[in-house]
């Protein structure tokens, strides 16, 4: 052990920083979930607060708003997920289609680019796109005599404008996922279903998406996780009150209550009992897995 740490110290010295900004910034900010559990003041401070043991969460499902949040932010999520895995399992199977490698390649860097790009940009982009006097109403209107739609201001059409908007920034990123299982699929399965008088259409019916089928169970189960987490930095830089009742989740939420209103051991609470469905979810997720496609991190 002390040769190996002779030899490794270099390693264990750059890896330090990380170390300590993690410990500082990750775990102990976790000593204050403790004000769950409190009638947290900021004048008495966290231990100087009284004890109210499960008050919050009683608290948190018996108030209206809450369980109009959870539904909102699961149904969000939940198309999240569901697009998120069929799109680029379909561009993918297009995609895989190109035979010449310069488009292949420019058409998956184009699809890949928006991952990159912040909430913050889009939300401005979007807003000012989705606008009554926007670009998209301009165009519906002139084109097909539609009147100017509230992409942003009706509680429906936000769901739609959020899950359709966050496609289009994730599934270059999914994308690759899919087109990397591909690369790893057997060519004599393709020469031997050719051999067999196979066509295109049947190979990739018969040979590729069966291929695929294992990626897209570990994709699909792993997501399980975030079924109560529908992308904070999209909504809030997309909402307004006037899709409150139909577009705030969880986290936006927390960040009003717990932040804007001061009601810090509420705001806690919630965010807390998210926390705790996304850890099952996931152990739970990682067993489907490790059953159906034989999955495992370790």
């Amino acid at each position: 052990m002390k040769g190996f740490l002779r030899r490794t110290w270099p390693l264990h010295l750059m890896l330090l920083p990380a170390v300590i900004l993690q410990l500082i910034f990750g775990y102990l900010p976790l000593g204050g979930l403790v004000i769950a559990f409190k009638d947290f003041k900021p004048y008495d401070g966290i231990w100087g607060s009284a004890w109210v043991g499960l008050e919050h969460f009683r608290f948190m499902f018996e108030y209206p708003d809450s369980k109009q949040v959870i539904i909102n932010t699961a149904l969000i999520a939940g198309l999240k997920i569901m697009f998120n895995i069929a799109v680029p399992f379909i561009f993918a199977l297009l995609l895989n289609e190109v035979r010449r490698s310069s488009v292949k390649r420019t058409v998956q860097t184009l699809v890949y680019l928006p991952y990159f790009i912040s909430w913050v940009f889009l939300g401005g982009i979007l807003t000012d796109m989705l606008a009554s006097d926007g670009i998209v109403n301009s165009l519906l209107n002139s084109w097909f005599g539609i009147e100017p739609i509230l992409f942003l201001g009706e509680g429906n059409w936000f769901r739609f404008t959020v899950v359709l908007s966050d496609v289009w920034q994730q599934f270059g990123f999914g994308t690759i996922v899919y087109l990397a299982a591909l690369a790893g699929v057997n060519p004599s399965l393709y020469e031997a279903a050719e051999v067999d008088g196979a066509t295109r259409w049947q190979q990739t019916i018969h040979v590729t998406i069966p291929s695929l089928i294992p990626i897209v169970i570990v994709v699909g189960t792993l997501a399980m996780g975030n079924i109560l987490n529908a992308d904070f930095d999209q909504i809030f830089n997309l909402y307004n009150p006037l899709v409150y009742e139909k577009g705030d989740i969880i986290d936006t939420f927390v960040y009003r209550t717990g932040i804007l209103n001061g009601q810090y051991s509420f705001g806690t609470a919630v965010g807390i009992f998210k926390s705790v469905v996304g850890f099952v979810l996931i152990v739970i997720g990682y067993r489907i897995a490790y059953k159906l496609a034989d999955y495992k991190i370790f």
